[in-house]
């Protein structure tokens, strides 16, 4: 039976954001050893998708045994802090030789990790593994979409297989697709990776998978795939700029039993992408023009509140859109999810059926301005749940002490959460006593992910991105760059790809 090492660490990068520390990763998964394969082959976990999936399709296979080290995964936020990185390192590296010999290795990344001293943790942990393990041993990685590969990291790896879903839908999937890989390699089948990454750094928004120019170049990864009986794997990364650094870009990594083969489907890919690089814009709404269409429509919409979004390493604090439609008195709007720990207490303090002077971001921080409306405390919970749809489908989730508040002059329904966590599952909203059917207008603060749970509310001719200030903001202009490559599309219209 092959051994199977497995080692995660989960971590957006946004390099605007406060340092990620590790209260982050203990509110969201810290888990080492036995535990982890424990909790993988459980109902439900907190711990990424990805680790269930490949133990299911391990299993589904044939023998192994696996040989779990970490995994560690916090909010999106800032890089992490050094210290803790190292540290990270070190339980992986005494893990990880205590358990050899072993066999190969499945590293399930979110891959835009970075830390406060080093720009590339991921590649780090990666080229670390390989001198532990040795040149023979096959190591597998996966990677979210939103990644920046390193060149080294896929010199170090066999494979690298990214998501090929956003909203991201296909985890267990792609993890899956890592757990056959591994059985080609274990089986002796040789492999070659060829890697591009184009100047090219398109905002968030443009990189849907349902329709678009990213969705375009996935189905041609797709189709590649099935055409091509010597590609294994061809994985198009749409990149996360706001890490801001020099490896920040679109990126193309084929697998391939023939190198030629690699070498000419991702260069034929990436030029597609480069050909199209015009297509990655995308219209907002400003805040004035969505406060009036939610007055005036007759059918419901969703906002997104696209500049604060914590799944992008926003705070999930500010109030631009908030205060806007309290103060136009639009009816029948349901906000989700304000991070704000200090009033979600004050709530649970109230108790239930308390009218209260509800004061948000009473410490006020870049973006996060104060505001203050009349409340009642409509519902408490501890903000614990598991997710009935979209990208969390199945999968625990803790949002921390949370609390519907009701605002009085607007009728405005408010979720307040103490974690730091997006909006992108109904049943966050739900567990409140909210009836989304009944809503008029739903504000999500998510970026993207939030379509594959909430789309059983609204058309996609009914969701809208609105221009709102914050650190995920898609207007890329609004950020003063330092690390990022220049020149890059589309941020330079004069960037050029040699």
């Amino acid at each position: 039976m092959p051994r199977i090492a497995i080692i995660g660490l989960h971590l957006e990068a946004n390099a605007f954001a406060p340092p990620t520390i590790e209260a982050d990763f203990r509110s969201q998964c810290w888990e080492e050893g036995e535990a982890i394969t424990r909790l993988a082959r459980a109902p439900s976990s907190h711990m990424p998708a990805e680790i269930a999936g490949f133990y299911r399709r391990m299993d589904e296979t044939g023998a192994w045994t696996p040989v779990p080290i970490a995994i560690w995964a916090a909010p999106p936020g800032g890089p992490i802090e050094q210290a803790l990185l190292l540290r990270f390192l070190d339980t992986v590296q005494a893990g990880l030789s205590a358990a050899l010999p072993v066999d190969a290795v499945y590293v399930p990344n979110h891959g835009a990790s970075s830390a406060t001293g080093d720009e590339d943790s991921d590649g780090t942990l990666v080229t670390m593994i390989r001198r532990i393990v040795g040149p023979g041993v096959p190591i597998v990685v996966s990677h979210d979409l939103h990644c920046n590969v390193s060149a080294r990291l896929v010199q170090a790896a066999d494979s690298l297989i990214a998501y090929r879903t956003n909203p991201h839908v296909d985890m267990a999937a792609r993890a899956a697709e890592s757990a056959d890989m591994l059985r080609l390699l274990l089986a002796g089948t040789r492999v070659h990776t060829h890697f591009i990454r184009l100047p090219l750094t398109p905002p968030s928004v443009t990189l849907l998978t349902a329709e678009g120019p990213y969705a375009d170049l996935i189905r041609e990864a797709e189709a590649t795939m099935a055409r091509e009986a010597d590609v294994l794997n061809v994985s198009v990364t749409g990149g996360f700029t706001f890490s801001d650094l020099p490896k920040c870009g679109m990126t193309f990594t084929v697998t391939a039993i023939n190198a030629e083969a690699a070498r000419a489907h991702a260069e034929r890919i990436a030029r597609m992408a480069w050909d199209q690089r015009h297509r990655h814009t995308r219209k907002l709404l400003s805040v004035p023009d969505a406060v009036a269409l939610a007055r005036d429509t007759a059918e419901r919409v969703i906002f997104s509140d696209a500049g604060d979004n914590p799944g992008g390493g926003g705070r999930g604090n500010t109030a631009w859109l908030l205060e806007a439609l309290h103060e136009a008195r639009v009816p029948g709007v349901v906000l989700g999810l304000f991070v704000d720990p200090a009033l979600a207490a004050e709530a649970h303090a109230l108790g239930e059926g308390v009218e209260f002077e509800a004061r948000f971001n009473r410490e006020p921080s870049e973006f996060s301005r104060p505001f203050a409306a009349r409340a009642r405390v409509a519902m408490l919970s501890d903000g614990r749940g598991v997710g009935r749809r979209g990208t969390v489908a199945g999968r625990q989730f803790n949002l921390g002490p949370a609390a519907r508040l009701t605002l009085l002059d607007s009728g405005m329904e408010v979720v307040v959460i103490s974690l730091r966590r997006q909006c992108h599952e109904p049943r966050t909203l739900e567990m409140h006593g909210l009836d989304l059917h009944a809503a008029r207008c739903i504000v999500v603060k998510s970026r993207g992910h939030f379509r594959a749970g909430f789309d059983e509310f609204a058309p996609p001719e009914r969701i809208f991105e609105v221009d709102t200030a914050g650190l995920t903001s898609p207007v890329l202009t609004n950020f003063a760059w330092k690390r990022l490559p220049r020149p890059v599309y589309p941020l330079d219209a004069d960037a050029v790809w040699p």
